[in-house]
């Protein structure tokens, strides 16, 4: 009898000085989230283009407040800062680069290599912000590759006024772009 009290207490007492697996929040996907004042920020992550010169920034917002917040993104886009503002209503939540035919926030030549973390600083209103580390990956395969960065924004643009068999090619601005 003494030795099936110890063996309960000793195969039980893990569970009293370990904390729950239920308890430990963490992200169920391949993106990270974060919370900075009333906004909820899900499964962000940076889709590469196959040459690595454009990533659309895959992003869910969700306003939990009872008013309007501004959520601002800034990062590095050509080498220089970028800013991206968006207003979120009370209780909405906005998407983008999440299904085909979303809006996109595409961030060029963003001098980060796939497999590497993009710093995206995230702030809403005057709450201090936090800098997030958002895990690069390909767009080259299912479920990431219809949601890839639009090929067009690296593809030299013929101009009306060129002669035949001559591109104009397009500078790319540190500015992000959202795309249809």
């Amino acid at each position: 009898m003494v030795l099936a009290g110890a063996l309960l207490v000793g195969t039980a007492g893990c569970t009293f000085v370990s904390k729950q697996a239920t308890l430990i929040q963490y992200d169920p996907s391949d993106g990270i989230g974060a919370t900075v004042g009333d906004v909820k920020l899900s499964n962000v992550i940076a889709l590469a283009s196959h040459d690595g010169k454009a990533f659309s920034l895959l992003v869910t917002f969700f306003n939990s407040g009872l008013a309007p917040a501004t959520v601002t993104l800034q990062f590095e886009s050509g080498g220089e800062k970028t800013t991206v503002t968006e207003l979120l209503g009370a209780r909405q939540t906005l998407s983008f680069g999440n299904k085909v035919g979303e809006p996109q926030i595409i961030i060029l030549n963003p001098g980060v290599k796939t497999g590497a973390l993009f710093p995206v600083y995230v702030q809403t209103g005057a709450v201090p912000g936090q800098q997030l580390l958002v895990p690069v990956l390909p767009a080259d395969a299912p479920p990431y590759d219809a949601l890839k960065p639009p090929e067009v924004l690296r593809k030299p643009v013929p101009t009306a006024s060129s002669t035949a068999g001559s591109t104009a090619t397009p500078t790319p601005q540190p500015t992000a772009t959202t795309a249809p």
